[in-house]
């Protein structure tokens, strides 16, 4: 799902309000949670899960092209755990995959 279509989605599920006006929500909700992020803050929603950052320490990495040693940074990471409830729901009703399907051998 991309944002256009979360934006579409709850346009057409809250009636009252113009495409713009969820358009905003949305921005708004993001925007501050980028901002919460960058300031280093962890944000937890119950039962869906929650946002912090993770440290990615640095170490060697390889140019694949020439195979010569790059020291690649330190870098801070945003990280999500999802919650109980999404895990349990995400279980649920996820359809079987192609190794998960009955074949027709």
């Amino acid at each position: 799902m991309t944002r256009s279509d979360l934006v579409a989605r709850l346009a057409d599920r809250f009636a009252q309000l113009t495409q713009r006006d969820t358009e905003f929500a949305v921005k708004t909700i993001l925007d501050a949670m980028s901002d919460a992020l960058a300031r280093g803050h962890r944000i937890e929603i119950r039962g869906f899960g929650s946002f912090s950052i993770s440290r990615r320490p640095p170490r060697v990495g390889r140019n694949p092209r020439s195979g010569e040693q790059v020291i690649i940074p330190e870098k801070l990471v945003p990280h999500f755990k999802p919650g109980k409830a999404l895990r349990e729901s995400v279980d649920h009703r996820v359809p079987p995959g192609p190794a998960d399907a009955p074949s027709n051998d």
